[in-house]
């Protein structure tokens, strides 16, 4: 295994113990409102901590970008980890198992190692740029769906950008329209790692932060799909508005989506 892959899996599962004691004494939880629709429990934070210690051990040096640390510097800026503690957070609170740690390490600015894990189904889904990607220590690849036809696509509501949200029903419209079903479960990481896995065969949200896509791109990437941003270019780390998956289907959902895409989500 890469000596990173190997830092950040134990990382993940560490803050997955963390998640899952939680979980598991959810009346001890305390939830804050970070802002509207934006919410942040202790166990964000102490997952997230487990997960920088746990890589500090070997990388003291390296920098982090967390959901709730911010950007934290260190000495070898090129080496930056790019972690979400818990995505899913209102799910976590709520009761509602579906919820996941994602963590990426992005050397001089491109992803080299990426990680989702859900502690509840214990599902270790994991990718090195160029080596494929994984489940479980098993090889996944995105679906072979060609048209839209039959097939279960996922999303998210822009629900802190509810000022696109005109353009986002547009979207959805069409889509439905086309498309078998839609599911909206609640984390982007894991959205991205099924379509990865072939369980979904789209996935598309406007607004998410890196920390949301870090690693969920690079398991796509690697499992032989696609990801770009809302007109098809690589703008989505920096947007937050993402399309993902097979190279074929990517290019027909691109066209569907295009008439509904406003200049702001463009940039």
């Amino acid at each position: 295994m890469h000596p990173m892959l190997t830092i950040a899996v134990r990382a993940a599962r560490k803050a997955g113990h963390v998640i899952a004691r939680g979980f598991s004494e959810l009346d001890r939880v305390t939830i804050e409102n970070k802002s509207d629709n934006d919410y942040v429990t202790n166990i964000d934070r102490e997952a997230e901590s487990a997960i920088i210690s746990t890589v500090r051990q070997s990388y003291p040096e390296h920098s982090f970008i967390g959901e709730e640390g911010g950007h934290q510097a260190g000495k070898e800026s090129d080496y930056v980890w790019v972690i979400d503690p818990l995505d899913g957070t209102t799910n976590f609170a709520r009761g509602i198992p579906h919820f996941a740690v994602s963590i990426a390490l992005r050397v001089k600015g491109r992803t080299e190692v990426a990680v989702v894990y859900d502690p509840i189904r214990d599902e270790l889904f994991s990718a090195v740029r160029g080596s494929g990607a994984q489940l479980n220590g098993y090889r996944i690849r995105v679906a072979n769906k060609k048209e839209l036809t039959g097939t279960l696509l996922a999303t998210g509501f822009p629900f802190k950008q509810k000022h696109h949200f005109d353009a986002y029903l547009q979207t959805f419209s069409t889509l439905f329209k086309s498309a078998g079903d839609i599911r909206r479960a609640g984390a982007a990481a894991l959205d991205l790692a099924y379509v990865a896995a072939g369980r979904i065969d789209m996935f598309w949200e406007f607004g998410l932060k890196p920390w949301d896509t870090a690693a969920g791109d690079l398991l796509v990437r690697e499992a032989g799909g696609m990801v770009t941003d809302l007109t098809g270019g690589h703008g989505y780390f920096d947007s937050g508005n993402i399309v993902a998956a097979n190279p074929k289907l990517q290019g027909i959902v691109l066209k569907e989506i295009q008439p509904f895409i406003t200049p702001e989500l463009k940039k």
